[in-house]
């Protein structure tokens, strides 16, 4: 089903700097990220809106305390402005009701064939990577458009106070599949809050 937004948003990247200053000077590009955790499935990640999230992961990958599948010495911060064109939002209900179909018909695959269902075990998200997949070789096999991203709130870290159901970690991701649709790149302001090893190294 296409679900076309027509509006672009500002996502922010987590980057080692040299890889950020390439991307700044158009000598490079973001290549899609394709590991069995990446629970949205393949794509490039943003945080929406959230640059401050975008540091701490970068400083949380620097120090190895993320499961990265890059390698980050230095943590940088790259802007981009992304078109979500055919967008499945998981913040409205008919792309909630396409995956929550995939994932029935996924454990009906797996059973069918005798396989194991994968799960998804903290940072690990296996089960909701495989439901993603599923989506898109589904449109695949009845011809539908392609997504070009896929957006999604994520619950994360611990309630900002007792029974709150606020979490400090509260953030919403946008992955690009269709790599056209980021517009450009831009160094986030203020450069000394949002890139603080710009122009010093950084110590773990």
């Amino acid at each position: 089903m296409a679900y076309h937004q027509p509006f672009q948003i500002t996502g922010f990247h987590s980057c080692d700097r040299d890889l950020g200053l390439r991307l700044l000077n158009g000598s490079d590009e973001l290549r899609l990220s394709d590991n069995p955790w990446d629970w949205l499935g393949p794509g490039v990640y943003f945080w929406e809106q959230n640059p401050h999230r975008a540091l701490t992961y970068a400083v949380e990958a620097a120090r190895k305390s993320q499961k990265f599948s890059g390698k980050i010495k230095t943590p940088f911060v790259i802007g981009a402005i992304i078109e979500l064109g055919n967008c499945l939002n998981l913040i409205e209900p008919n792309s909630i009701n396409i995956v929550k179909e995939a994932h029935v018909n996924l454990l009906a695959t797996v059973r069918e064939s005798d396989e194991i269902m994968p799960v998804n075990k903290g940072a690990n998200r296996q089960l909701d990577c495989a439901v993603i997949k599923f989506v898109h070789q589904s449109n695949k096999n009845k011809g539908v458009p392609r997504y070009d991203t896929i957006r999604s709130p994520f619950q994360e870290g611990g309630p900002i106070y007792d029974g709150a159901n606020f979490t400090d970690r509260l953030h919403i991701e946008i992955c690009v599949l269709n790599t056209d649709l980021i517009k450009g790149y831009f160094l986030p302001r203020p450069v000394e809050e949002f890139n603080p090893y710009l122009n010093k190294e950084f110590e773990e």
